[in-house]
């Protein structure tokens, strides 16, 4: 069916509309924004809020041309409208992920690529936001480096965005003719409602999972109904020369300063992204004045409105190629002169890719009017590179299973820690390829996969009890993730001695009194929570030995917390012994990327970078007899350096946590500490 209702044109009178037909100033507003989104990116490592200036243009347009179609032909025209935005957005952007694909198979990690291949998918199938508010939520991906598609995360908000509208109009339609009021007050109305209902769910989620609501359509639907609503007011806000003409100019000043004077990154999208939604609305408002000295003077500046005509591309064009460039050269931001490079070829890019293709299939599509060759031009560019990926994430999958797994296995040729105390061992160790595998060096515990972890905003304590369970000492390993790397240690260690061991863990929470200081405040509640469900657990189960931390190591320093110190002293009080473990250092980068861009032998880390040194087990005061401290370190960064590969396996699988095959050779290390504090 082609359209969503079918009926004859409604006709509403409506006063002369500035909001239909070509907008210069809007024009040059699309270059100011996609300029501040590239610049900042690049030079800054921040966000502009330009983002959000495309959503609510997005919005201003879309409106106005979806009641422009009800008010001439009495329907949406669905599929009209689809393949039209289908063949003018999916060839760019299929080109753009094409060659982003080719780059990240010549210059990025081979362990990148099955994320590309996801991303690629998601980007094209318009879900890529959703995928990216999943990993900002997840504790064990959320350090992971920066994908080459990501920013493709406000066209997919944009693309649902296209789907919502049309069911809305519809439905403004049908209230036209069943209830008498008029097509543009319906769809205003309603455009108001979304604005309300979508802008306080923003600032709520904002407020409690702002990692979330960063990427969630429902927390920036607002900004484009906001838009929605300017396009049909705009008609009636009729304003002299002599205020628009300062409008203007405050309305890009504010523009301009939005990313400068706010951390948009940690506080958008809740009420603050206002700001450069207010910012683009004043510049709109005061449109063209055709005064020299008026801000829309430099908006509709030749060279800005060409760089307009390239925004879309541009923007599409900078992220793959700075992510590139950053991987390349090991560094966070760019260097003047190497990000001067990078928005060069950004510019040459998005300029070849919109003569060549917006160009070419725009005349094309002039001369071959209709729904299929706009449908069939579209499916052209996106369908081969979906199929292509599809296979690519297939053949990837087949050809890096997870027989590694079983080479690990044999100890001979991976012996991991048992290299540092056996010298005959480390001399007689043949070379072999270190395992795990880059390409498959997410090498999470078992706990993860059988859900035995409660993850970066799960409320439930999982205790999950591993060997004899009628064991005659029962081992329990409590804390966030840092603790839950040492569970294969202990995992083997328990299964040699015949003891009992219970996971009990939380990603990102400590087993503490104190509140985490988390920017989030759903996952900080949800850690003490779960602190006092592990609790009743621990009261119930009576462990004879708690592992937990002692300290947490950060690369600003180690640090000791009181709260740790109150949950001791509740196991003393139940006679439960404590082994509080010193926190493993962290390294400066994600150890599989350095190891990838440079050698195994250049990515050392020095213990001193984020260890004190000496322990700071020492600045607690009254610890309860209950608790022994302990220090594996010397077992993972021998003489004060953490090397990426001992005894052919890999240490770390990114920058604080073991990997963990390295972790299960550390088990005879675990095993023989446990029987000194414990006297088993």
């Amino acid at each position: 069916m082609s359209t969503l209702t079918t009926a004859p044109p409604v006709r509403t009178p409506a006063p002369a509309r500035p909001d239909a037909g070509f907008r210069p100033e809007v024009e040059g507003l699309r270059a100011v924004a996609v300029l501040l989104v590239a610049v900042y990116h690049i030079w800054f490592n921040r966000v502009s809020g330009g983002v959000d200036v495309f959503l609510f243009l997005t919005g201003f347009f879309i409106t106005g041309s979806l009641t422009r179609s009800v008010e001439r032909t009495g329907s949406v025209r669905a599929t009209h409208f689809l393949s039209r935005l289908a063949h003018r957005l999916l060839p760019t952007a299929a080109v753009v992920m094409a060659g982003t694909l080719a780059a990240a198979y010549l210059w990025l990690p081979a362990s990148r690529w099955p994320a590309v291949f996801d991303e690629t998918a998601a980007s094209l199938l318009y879900y890529e936001n959703w995928a990216l508010a999943a990993k900002a939520v997840d504790y064990l991906a959320r350090d992971g480096a920066p994908s080459p598609l990501q920013h493709f995360w406000s066209l997919s908000i944009q693309g649902q965005f296209y789907l919502l509208w049309l069911v809305l109009v519809a439905f403004a339609a049908v209230l036209v003719r069943t209830r008498g009021v008029r097509l543009r007050e319906a769809v205003l109305l309603l455009c108001a409602m979304v604005f309300a209902v979508s802008l306080t769910y923003s600032v709520v989620t904002t407020g409690t999972r702002q990692a979330w609501a960063y990427f969630d359509t429902g927390a920036r639907l607002w900004e484009l109904a906001l838009g929605g609503v300017f396009a049909l007011a705009l008609p009636y806000l009729r304003l002299p020369r002599a205020v628009r003409v300062p409008l203007g100019w405050f309305g890009l000043a504010a523009l301009l300063s939005c990313g400068a004077l706010l951390e948009v990154s940690t506080l958008f999208p809740g009420a603050v992204a206002l700001w450069p939604v207010g910012a683009a609305a004043c510049v709109v408002l005061a449109g063209s004045t055709g005064l020299p000295f008026a801000a829309d003077r430099l908006l509709t500046w030749r060279p800005v409105m060409r760089l307009g005509a390239w925004s879309y591309a541009l923007y599409l064009w900078h992220w793959p190629i700075l992510v590139v460039y950053l991987h390349r050269t090991g560094r966070e931001t760019a260097t003047l002169a190497g990000g001067a490079a990078v928005l060069a070829a950004a510019l040459v890019l998005a300029a070849a890719t919109t003569w060549l293709v917006e160009g070419r299939v725009n005349a094309f599509m002039k001369r071959r009017k209709g729904r299929s060759w706009s449908l069939a031009t579209a499916a052209v560019f996106a369908v081969p590179l979906l199929v292509v990926t599809l296979g690519a994430q297939y053949v990837y999958a087949q050809r890096h299973g997870p027989d590694w797994k079983e080479l690990a296995a044999d100890r001979g040729a991976y012996p991991g820690a048992a290299v540092l105390t056996d010298p005959a061992l480390a001399a007689g160790l043949e070379e072999a390829p270190f395992l795990p595998p880059l390409d498959d060096v997410l090498d999470l515990p078992v706990i993860y996969a059988e859900g035995c972890d409660a993850g970066l905003d799960g409320t439930e304590a999982t205790p999950c009890s591993y060997g004899d369970p009628d064991a005659e000492h029962t081992v329990a390993i409590v804390g966030g993730s840092r603790i839950a790397h040492w569970f294969p240690a202990f995992h083997d260690a328990a299964l040699d001695a015949g003891w009992r061991l219970v996971s009990i863990t939380k990603s990102g929470c400590q087993f503490s009194t104190e509140t985490p200081r988390n920017d989030e405040a759903e996952e900080a509640a949800s850690c003490v929570e779960w602190n006092e469900q592990v609790v009743g657990i621990l009261d119930e189960l009576r462990p004879d030995l708690v592992v937990t931390l002692s300290s947490r190591a950060f690369l600003t320093g180690e640090n000791t917390y009181p709260g740790f110190a109150d949950r001791w002293r509740m196991l003393d009080e139940w006679g439960v012994g404590v082994l509080a473990l010193r926190d493993l250092p962290r390294l400066e980068e994600p150890l599989p990327e350095c190891v990838e861009r440079e050698s195994v032998a250049a990515c050392t880390t020095p213990v001193g970078l984020s260890r004190s040194a000496a322990d700071p087990a020492g600045e607690y005061a009254d610890v309860p007899p209950n608790v022994t401290f302990g220090d594996l370190v010397e077992y993972v960064c021998p003489d004060g350096t953490c090397p990426a590969v001992t005894g052919n396996v890999l240490t770390f699988r990114d920058h604080s946590h073991l990997t963990a095959t390295y972790s299960a050779t550390l088990a005879p290390y675990v095993g023989d500490l446990v029987r000194e504090v414990t006297g088993w």
